[in-house]
């Protein structure tokens, strides 16, 4: 048995550091800058962003069935890690441009912007987290790739949100669309040279059939699946909670606390909360039951998003106790993870293939689904709250956006648990399913 490599971890690391630098960059400013350097009204912009997302829902499923039908001479994940970088660095870049006209081919050209940097962002996420549950047969080792791509994908993150705005104001202010459009283009490039490094670099060592699974059967990965099923569920509340926050941050620094400034304190307090969760996860994952971790941290994470809620959002209090909360966020992440390349091995010993493509394909719309439907939240309560950019902050915008920020994360929190009742793997029937598997390998062989 081969073991991952220190250089491949590194590299995987790096890889999720640069794509989610891309994918927070559109996740922080896309919303902001369409609504108030663009002036596309509110009401479009989530629109176009629903639309975006029923596309997706179709897209990503066919790029994980092409991925597992794929058969090349370096791998069926590593061709689309070395052309997706390149395709999503221009397409992020392109969301930024103010390209002029009339408001409705400012709407149009932003809406195709979008469907194009959500279909190009498709092609290398779904390969890239697929390749971490064939980088091993180890399942500690596997967890250990998903932690680090997780660490990665929260650095990523905190280098956007405390970097970008210094950025931006270096490059004329959050009020130019000049500033985004070379924002974009630092970040974007950035992000895609570390992501292009993956296709070089990684290595799959689980092998698949010598046939590709058909189409149709390949969806019964998903309908045949319970344990996924739950799961995806869960993970479609719970990619919210940061998701919403994400998206409400800027208008959060701007028209509560009154400073764009403060987006950089909340990424030093995402960055020390998110990686101190995560680093303890695997620890915690190979003492305890992961769902019983899962759900422990839910309720944790509920608790600490309603605190500055209830008790007023004074900044500096507030950035510690986030601080908490992002923790226990940064544990569900790598449980879940796990726990979804759990649901893999299930499928490969009911269904006899693993169709880890269709898996992480649904992990990748659920993604992009729960940041559309946190921009569709944010995107009505901005409209029931009477939002108009550059508006002077008053009582309703601050406790609206507050609730968003705060509460909204907190319900989803609690939300999130519900689905696992169905979810019945313990670690009893995983070891069985394990060693059942390695048999049914060996006498292939």
């Amino acid at each position: 048995m081969h073991s991952i490599t220190k250089r491949e971890k590194i590299t995987y690391t790096g890889s999720l550091l640069g794509q989610n630098m891309i994918y927070s960059l559109m996740t922080m400013y896309v919303m902001f800058f369409f609504t108030d350097l663009l002036r596309i009204p509110s009401q479009s912009v989530t629109i176009i962003m629903v639309a975006a997302s029923l596309w997706d829902a179709i897209n990503d499923i066919l790029m994980g069935m092409i991925a597992d039908r794929t058969r090349t001479r370096i791998g069926k994940f590593r061709p689309y890690l070395l052309a997706g970088p390149v395709f999503i660095g221009i397409v992020t870049v392109l969301c930024f441009v103010s390209f002029g006209g009339s408001p409705a081919g400012t709407v149009a050209v932003a809406a195709v912007c979008y469907v194009l940097w959500g279909m190009t962002y498709t092609v290398y996420d779904i390969p890239i987290w697929a390749i971490s549950s064939v980088s091993s047969r180890s399942a500690d080792e596997k967890n250990s790739m998903v932690t680090l791509g997780r660490i990665g994908g929260t650095l990523g993150t905190v280098i956007v949100s405390v970097g970008s705005v210094s950025l931006l104001n270096a490059f004329g202010g959050e009020r130019s669309a000049p500033a985004y459009t070379a924002m974009a283009a630092v970040i974007a490039g950035s992000g895609a040279l570390l992501m292009l490094l993956s296709g070089f670099v990684l290595r799959e060592r689980i092998e698949p059939p010598a046939n590709g699974v058909p189409f149709r059967k390949n969806i019964h990965t998903i309908l045949d699946n319970v344990p996924l099923k739950a799961l995806m569920v869960t993970l479609l509340i719970m990619n919210m909670v940061n998701s919403i926050r994400q998206v409400a941050q800027m208008y959060f620094a701007v028209y509560v606390w009154g400073d764009s400034g403060y987006v950089t304190y909340i990424g030093l307090s995402l960055v020390l909360g998110m990686i101190t969760g995560m680093a303890v996860s695997p620890a915690l994952i190979r003492r305890y039951d992961k769902k019983l971790l899962y759900l422990i941290a839910c309720i944790a994470g509920a608790v600490t998003s309603l605190l500055p809620y209830a008790f007023g959002v004074e900044p500096v209090v507030s950035l510690v106790i986030l601080g908490f909360n992002f923790a226990f966020s940064g544990v569900t992440s790598i449980t879940s993870t796990s726990m979804l390349m759990d649901s893999i091995d299930y499928a490969e010993y009911k269904l006899g293939f693993r169709g880890e493509g269709v898996v992480f394909s649904m992990n990748t719309f659920l993604t992009k689904l729960s940041a559309t439907i946190s921009k569709g939240i944010l995107g009505v309560s901005m409209t029931l709250m009477g939002y108009q950019d550059n508006m002077e902050p008053n009582d309703t915008v601050m406790a609206g956006f507050s609730f968003i920020v705060l509460a909204v994360p907190a319900i989803c929190f609690v939300l999130s648990m519900l689905p696992l009742a169905f979810y019945k793997l313990t670690p009893d029937k995983l070891t069985a399913i394990r060693n059942e598997l390695e048999t049914r390998r060996t006498a292939e062989k």
